[in-house]
């Protein structure tokens, strides 16, 4: 894993303890866990980054920050990942969630075509939101078991990798 490259953008936790700005939160943010990189904070950093990205509202940022630090997870990492549904990606990503959320309710999928107007808003939340936020919810929730276990299992296999390096020397 690039750890140690990852490692020189981490902000350590003295920087954290000087900042005035962030005063404000307390001494919430002075969990280790949110600032230190190891298998365990990144991988569930991957699944609170990977879930959030799929959650269809503009705060994602500020959805990831705050389940990071609910769940002791790396804090820059999961809002890093966050940016997976960036605005070139998200149509492409929620216009999949929407087919597979239609697809698991056995509706038919919708012709859309945009409108800015509040009937539009509404009659597409009806017609299109059951369908799109089950799809964010499966997808969200699919993405961020395969991040979780999937950077578990590169983690190990990294340590397992320079552990025989170092002892064929």
């Amino acid at each position: 894993m690039p750890k140690k490259l990852l490692q020189r953008f981490m902000p350590n936790h003295e920087t954290i303890k000087n900042q005035k700005a962030l005063k404000i939160f307390g001494s919430v943010l002075y969990n280790p866990n949110l600032w230190s990189l190891n298998r365990h904070s990144a991988a569930g950093a991957f699944a609170v980054g990977l879930f959030i990205a799929f959650i269809p509202l503009p705060s994602q940022m500020i959805m990831a920050s705050g389940v990071a630090i609910l769940c002791g997870v790396n804090l820059p990492l999961s809002v890093a990942l966050v940016w997976v549904s960036n605005p070139i990606t998200m149509p492409f990503l929620f216009y999949f969630a929407y087919r597979i959320g239609a697809w698991i309710l056995h509706s038919p999928t919708q012709n859309f075509h945009f409108e800015l107007t509040w009937h539009f808003f509404v009659e597409q939340i009806n017609t299109i939101g059951p369908p799109l936020l089950l799809g964010c919810l499966v997808c969200g929730a699919v993405l961020a078991t395969i991040g979780y276990f999937g950077i578990q299992g590169l983690w190990r296999y990294s340590v397992v990798r320079s552990w025989k390096k170092r002892r064929s020397r």
